[in-house]
């Protein structure tokens, strides 16, 4: 069966694989190993959770503040 990802889910997957492929292009030919490419691939599906997750955090954090005013 097939998993349905949520929008949320879909981003992140998405902004991952853009970041990787940036990654990824800017390694010289000689590095470019299944290794490389592997720890690369964890590292920026990370990163842009990290990323999204502080962006949604200081959103709220600006929302609550002017819930506030």
């Amino acid at each position: 069966m097939d998993k349905k990802l949520t929008v949320l889910e879909e981003i992140i997957k998405d902004i991952g694989e853009e970041l990787y492929q940036k990654w990824y292009n800017a390694l010289a030919i000689e590095d470019r190993t299944e290794e490389a490419s592997r720890a690369m691939s964890s590292n920026a599906g990370e990163t842009a959770i990290w990323v999204i997750q502080k962006f949604m955090d200081k959103f709220n954090q600006a929302a609550d503040e002017l819930k506030g005013e």
